[in-house]
């Protein structure tokens, strides 16, 4: 065994592990979701999309439980501009910090929705995220609320079509609640009270008040629905789709195409919320945590379009003669901001979990099942954001942090890697003694390695340790809006996408884009940070004597250019925590082996290279 032998091992583990992900996941997914916008954009040229009531039309069972009629299409008509169906509708706007849009008076739906804080690209002036839609658009996508009759009441409720009146005027802001009033003309009044706050949540108080000459019995509901499929990332690692964390049921996940394959899944449940997520926003229902909920994923086909609701009926409430009814409920509609849903619970940044008091509303971040890595990954490039105000330097210091952190198991690898150079004669000693003997070689050597209290496999931890370090925060730029175009220096806008600049074009000389090439144009996204991880990973290798083993040689010689490429077209945070590691990993063993008084031969190796080219 000679004394590259465990580093070289640990370097082809490591190697696999991201040739693997990159051949196995991330080609064939980039490949699925290229095919499928290419699909859903011929299918909205071709196919009229539904323009779908998803008002529940409850037909309440013997025995008092309640259920909302899944929604169904109307009759296919022309997808009509976004702008058109809003202004086919009376409307009161809505204004805050971070949300702009407006509430339909037709329906009382929240159907407008745009988060102006976040934006399309890194370019300041692009169109802002659009979350909510009306029916008739190309992507519906709104929340409702309301109320469903009994069996056997016979007056008329509010439904998608009803023309709600606003008392007063005015916009709805974080400081001005807005009412609509409706009466259906038979003894019973519709008052609907909506109120935000300054970030993403709206307040929503339905009162319904009988002066008619009987009660009825009425059930409360809210439902978010969304027409079609949506665009979504395609990946394993994050959950996009229908999500609720379900009182005692936990945490409730359904992607697209497994709610269609369940059409209907149904939860009898208290202190849960449900909704719809994306990557990096979504759409929550959060009724009140001592509130007894039939909640239900559902999808319904209409043609080869689907329509996704999150809903839930609440319990029965009977209206007296001259009495009034109430009925509370909350929409979250916006941004995951860790912050903003409660992922810190200290410091009074409990964000809405803590101050609503819900029930694990935080993992409305895909955080996954290694959260107890991810998490801590998170708050700690959070929290040096907050001195620094860049996610980059964040980085840079917390590789440093996961650096001391493992020094002492670093301090004894690189240390019996040290000892492992210094007995490499008495190795090469044994090989000329017995050249023919594999098996009194490797007796002799293990004799060595007890009497100098050698671990011949500590070679691999260094590599090993940074393995869950490096998925960690992948997952962490990958799935949280903090990251979403977060800046470093220089040309890198968006530490969540890979380095922009591109070697094989000359780095932007030539009007060209070389990954647009078909088969392998995705392996030529070669940036100038991959580059430099390529060029401190290549140092690392030259610390080590060059091995003896023509094999080995090729190994070390090629394994930096292929983790160039592998690295090339993942987040360019990513590939800046692995130059930093690399140039840490150098002087950090540089220091140990002059500590052990093994000679550092990197200069050396370095010469010897250059030498050979040379000659």
């Amino acid at each position: 065994m000679t004394d590259n032998r465990n580093t070289i091992l640990a370097v082809i583990l490591s190697g696999f592990v991201l040739i693997a992900w990159q051949y196995f996941y991330n080609v064939p997914q980039m490949e699925k979701q290229r095919a499928q916008q290419q699909a859903q954009a011929e299918l909205q040229k071709t196919t009229p999309q539904p323009t779908a009531s998803a008002t529940p039309g409850a037909t309440p069972q013997a025995g008092g439980a309640a259920q909302p009629s899944t929604p169904g299409a109307s009759p296919a008509q022309p997808v009509v501009a976004r702008d058109a169906a809003i202004a086919a509708s009376p409307r009161v706007k809505i204004d805050t910090p971070r949300i702009a849009g407006s509430i339909s008076l037709k329906g009382g739906r929240i159907d407008d929705i745009a988060l102006v804080q976040f934006r399309e690209t890194v370019d300041p002036t692009s169109p802002p995220i659009i979350l909510y839609s009306p029916s008739g658009t190309a992507e519906p996508y709104y929340a409702e609320f309301g109320w469903v009759a009994a069996t056997g009441v016979t007056a008329k409720m509010p439904d998608a079509q009803t023309v709600w009146q606003q008392e007063g005027s005015g916009s709805l802001t974080p400081t001005t609640p807005v009412v609509l009033k409706w009466d259906n003309g038979d003894g019973l009044t519709f008052r609907r009270t909506v109120s935000v706050d300054d970030h993403y949540l709206f307040t929503i108080k339905d009162e319904v008040s009988n002066v008619g000459n009987a009660p009825v019995t009425l059930y409360p509901f809210a439902l978010i629905s969304r027409h079609g499929a949506p665009q979504v990332s395609g990946y394993y690692i994050l959950h996009e789709g229908l999500i609720g964390y379900l009182g005692d049921q936990g945490l409730q996940e359904y992607a697209y195409k497994k709610i269609d394959e369940a059409k209907k899944v149904d939860f009898k449940v208290t202190n849960g919320w449900l909704g719809i997520t994306d990557k990096y926003w979504a759409s929550a229902l959060l009724p009140d945590t001592n509130a007894q909920l039939q909640a239900r994923f559902s999808s319904n086909a209409s043609g080869n379009l689907h329509t996704y609701q999150t809903d839930y009926l609440l319990d029965p409430v009977t209206v007296a003669i001259g009495s009034t009814a109430t009925a509370n409920a909350r929409l979250f509609a916006g941004a995951k901001e860790a912050g903003v849903v409660g992922v810190f619970p200290f410091a009074g940044l409990g964000g809405y979990n803590k101050e609503l008091g819900l029930n694990h509303f935080d993992l409305l971040i895909d955080w996954g099942w290694f959260y107890f890595i991810t998490k801590p990954m998170f708050l700690g490039l959070d929290f040096f954001y907050r001195f620094f105000g860049n996610f980059g330097i964040s980085i840079l210091l917390v590789t440093v942090i996961v650096k001391l952190l493992f020094f002492p198991l670093a301090n004894k690898s690189y240390a019996s890697m040290a000892k492992m150079k210094s007995i490499q004669p008495q190795l090469q000693a044994l090989k000329e003694r017995y050249p023919d003997d594999k098996v009194k070689q490797q007796q002799e050597m293990m004799e060595i390695y007890r009497k100098e209290k050698i671990n011949p496999v500590a070679g691999c931890l260094p590599v090993v340790i940074q393995i869950p370090v490096f998925f960690s925060l992948y997952k962490v730029l990958f799935v949280t809006i903090e990251m979403r175009h977060a800046k470093f220096y220089g040309w890198i806008k968006d530490l969540s996408a890979p380095d922009p600049t591109n070697l094989f074009n000359l780095f932007g000389l030539i009007p060209f884009d070389p990954t647009t090439i078909p088969v392998f144009g995705h392996y030529l996204a070669l940036g100038i940070w991959p580059i430099i991880m390529g060029i401190t990973m290549w140092f690392q290798m030259k610390l080590n004597p060059t091995p003896p083993d023509p094999t080995q040689q090729i190994i070390f010689n090629w394994m930096p250019l292929i983790f160039t490429f592998m690295l090339a077209g993942f987040p360019a945070g990513l590939v800046i925590y692995w130059a930093w590691n690399n140039l840490l990993s150098v002087v950090q063993q540089s220091y140990i082996m002059r500590r052990n008084g093994v000679k550092v031969e990197l200069f050396d190796n370095l010469k010897a290279t250059f030498a050979k080219k040379a000659t």
